[in-house]
Formats: C-alpha cells, structure tokens, sequence
C-alpha cells in the first residue's frame, strides 16, 4: 500500500494536468507535463536506492517525485561539490540506479559504475537508460531521502529522511487529507534542492497543491521579478539572501503583498532582522532546524513576533506545536531557565517515543520558552546556509604537492554569517601561488567551501602538542585586515 506522502504527491498531480504546475526561466510546465517524466522515472526505479545528481530544473523535480511517489529511497548527490569527491562518493554508495543530466553523467560517473543511468533532459523529452534493470539489495525501506549533510548532531554523513518524518513535515499531523483543487497563490523555490530546505519547499508545494517558480539559484533579479509578478504573501530568504535584499535598491513597493519573511538554515541577526523590517515594513521570522530533525522545530509566528520581538529579539522563537527543546549540561543534566548549555531537542516529525537528540549547538531557553542558539560547540563554519568543515578544506589544500600544512578557520562576514579562511605553509622549497592553490581547490570542493582569503606564510603557528594554534591563525587574519 503507497505511503500517504506517495498518494499525495500522485493526487495533486492529477487535479488539473492543464494547469500551471511550475515555472522556470519565465515559463510555465504543466502539472500533466510535470506528472509524465514523474511516472517514467518512477517505473524505471521503482523501489530502489535512486542516486540523482540534483539541480534546481523540473526534470529534476520530475525525478525527485517520481522516486517518492513510487516509494523509493532518494539518495542526494549534489554535482557541484567537486568532480573527484563527487565520483568517490558515487563509488562509495554502490547504487543500483544512478539519475542526471548527460553532462553531469559523462563528467561524474565513475568508470567501474556497474548500475543503471537513466539520463533526463527536460519535460517533453523521455529518459534514456543504460544497463542492467535495477535489483537494490541495499535498499532502505521507509527511507524517502538519504540527504548528504554536515549535520547538527555530528560529523558529516548522511541522514535518513523517513517517509513518515517528510510527511509529518510537510502534510501536518494525521489524520490527512488529500486535497482536491489547486492553490492560486504562487510560491518561490529559491533553495537548491541538494539542500534539505530545497527538499522541503518542493513537497510542500505539493503537499499543498500549490504551483511554483523554481529558481536556478538564489538571484535577486529573478527573484524580485517573481516577487513582483506573483505577489506571494511569504517568501523564505536564507541569511545570506536576506542581507542581498536588504542592502539592494529595492523598496517596499517591489516587496508589495509579501507579509512576511522566514528565514532560517544560519544565524540571522537582530539587526539584519530589524533593518530588513524598518526598510519594508516586513517582520522577519527566524526559525530553526536541521536535517535531522526532518523539519523545523523552533520558530517565530506573527502573532508572537507582535508581543514579544522588542523583549526577546534574536530568539528563533519557541518550540513548534508538538517539538520540546531543553538545555543540558555535558553530562546530560537538565539545565534551568537561561542557563547555557548543548541544546537537545524532541522533533514533531519523528515518532513520539523518539529519545532526545543532542546537537552541537549552544543555547539557552528562557522562562516564556523562546530559544536562544549562542554558538556551535565544534569548529563548524556556517556559510549562507551551507555547513563547512574546516578539516574538508584542510585536507583538500595538504593534499597539494607544494602544501606541507594548512589551518582553516571561520571569518565573520557581513553578508554570509561566516566564510572560510585559510594559512598555508608550503614544503621547503616548494612554489605555489595564492591563486594557484584555489585553482587547484576549484575541482576538488564545493564553491562555498573554497577560502575567500589564503595566506601562505613560512611557519603556521603550533601549540605545543604540533597542532595548529587557531587563535593565533585567528589573530593573524584579524589584524591582516585592519
């Protein structure tokens, strides 16, 4: 029997295949046309582990439904986190199925790949496959999306994103409903797909029946023209692209029908926060969440944001309806109001016998139950929304011939939250440029992870125990910028 969140996505296809599904690169596909490719790529993979090298396009959308509407297990893989990491990841998985575009195929797919390719196009355009019929003998039953992330909770890996979770997240708590008519308002897709907020939005469109504007990526451009054209009541900006609008030349009028903001996956601060509301006249509400969670479980409503933002302003506000969050100490003892400690959290989306989930981050809850996030407790770096490990790039830059050590640190920055910054020290005599090694870093790492400023010193600075001393790597890009 089809999950619920498989059913749904059917239903909403067949509402009204005439009518205007999405839009990309102002024009419309249909949801018959959108439902077409969904059902060829859902008996071509039926049941499997199905590997799609996603990227914000409808035949990508096509793909990604028409796995979850057959009741496969989507496992993310994001082409653009650079071409050797991204074949050794292929290799890792032993996919039955592997889903993309003929570019990517040609570019990513390792050679001793045994499974099958199914190459899409577009909407209109049937996919063709290569090799054998697909026979997952590591399948993961309930598991609708295996998501590649850097996670909350822990070191990088992948998370299971259940069927039941997605659906909770995006449907509501049961008993549900399916609708039976479309939605005439629009909404925008900004998030990449490869990114569980990107996930998130698209079967929420569905979920609800609502058509969309699929965006590439986040550009103001495009996404004041969809603003502008479709007048949605709330619109979803990462920190990063809130702080583009708000130090744009847009006005009040480019943002009219647009009631509020919802922003989350990073730190906003309340001055972004409350300049982005002086400026338009829109209150922002911060949320939070992870991948682990399956969904958000702390967040701003606009009926709390009227009583309490002055008093407890850069809060992401409280626990969602059916999520509890407390603080503990190392040790897991329970802390009381606004003391500081790891956050750990109870989600919504997941069974209601679920134990707590420990994350890396600082936090504090007051008495009135809104939550603060202080800090990470690792070294992660949050760029944009994007989680970078300084190990990550660390070990792409050693791996260089000329690079005998690297140290990788966090730098705030007024639009992203934070980007990476790198000192390099070289082997003796050894040559290699500042520009040569993010050349060489280019292929081997996703954009958002390559340093914005390297440094090539003759000797890192090391604690006693031989480890790079980041507070004094810290220091040295501090005062190289003043």
């Amino acid at each position: 029997m089809k999950h619920p969140l498989s059913r749904r996505i059917g239903t909403v296809l067949d509402i009204d295949p005439s009518a205007r599904a999405v839009q990309f690169d102002g024009t419309w596909s249909s949801w018959g046309e959108l439902a077409t490719l969904t059902r060829r790529i859902g008996t071509l993979t039926a049941g499997d582990r199905v590997g799609i090298m996603l990227r914000n396009s409808p035949p990508h959308v096509a793909a990604l439904l028409g796995v979850l509407e057959a009741g496969g297990t989507v496992v993310v893989i994001n082409p653009s986190r650079g071409d050797e990491r991204t074949r050794a990841d292929i290799a890792d998985l032993a996919l039955p199925v592997i889903v993309g575009l003929a570019d990517d195929i040609a570019t990513l797919l390792p050679p001793a790949f045994t499974g099958a390719v199914v190459t899409i196009a577009d909407l209109d355009t049937a996919p063709t496959v290569v090799g054998p019929a697909p026979t997952d003998t590591a399948a993961r039953p309930g598991v609708a999306v295996w998501m590649l992330t850097s996670g909350t909770t822990g070191p990088p890996k992948r998370v299971d994103l259940t069927y039941d979770m997605l659906a909770r997240s995006v449907m509501g708590r049961e008993p549900w409903q399916d609708p039976t008519e479309l939605r005439r308002g629009v909404a925008i897709v900004n998030s990449p797909l490869v990114h569980v907020g990107g996930v998130f939005r698209v079967l929420l469109c569905l979920a609800e029946a609502r058509p969309f504007v699929l965006l590439p990526k986040f550009d103001l451009q495009r996404w004041t023209d969809a603003v502008r054209e479709h007048r949605p009541r709330a619109v979803s900006l990462v920190p990063a692209a809130l702080r583009m609008v708000l130090h744009s030349d847009l006005t009040r009028a480019d943002l009219e029908g647009v009631r509020a903001v919802t922003s989350g996956t990073a730190p906003l601060s309340a001055e972004d926060a409350d300049a982005f509301t002086a400026k338009f006249g829109i209150p922002v509400l911060t949320s939070y969440a992870a991948t682990e969670f399956g969904g958000g479980v702390a967040s701003w409503t606009l009926a709390d944001h009227q009583q309490y933002w002055r008093a407890k302003r850069g809060s992401v506000g409280r626990a969602n309806p059916g999520a509890q969050l407390r603080v503990v100490a190392q040790d897991g003892t329970a802390l009381g109001s606004d003391e500081v400690g790891l956050l750990e959290v109870k989600p919504a989306q997941l069974d209601p016998g679920s134990g707590w989930m420990r994350t890396t981050d600082l936090a504090r809850i007051d008495a009135d139950g809104f939550v603060w996030i202080l800090g990470r407790a690792d070294q992660a770096i949050i760029r944009g929304g994007f989680k970078v490990m300084p190990d990550d790039v660390r070990a792409a830059l050693e791996s260089h011939p000329a690079v005998r050590g690297a140290a990788v640190i966090g730098r705030a920055d007024e639009r992203l939250g934070e980007t990476p910054v790198a000192m390099v020290e070289l082997h003796p005599d050894a040559s290699a440029t500042a520009d040569e090694l993010l050349d060489y870093l280019a292929g081997r790492l996703a954009r958002y992870e390559i340093p914005t400023d390297l440094a090539i010193v003759e000797t890192i600075p090391r604690t006693p125990s031989g480890k790079a001393d980041l507070g004094a790597v810290r220091e040295h890009f501090s005062t190289s910028n003043v």
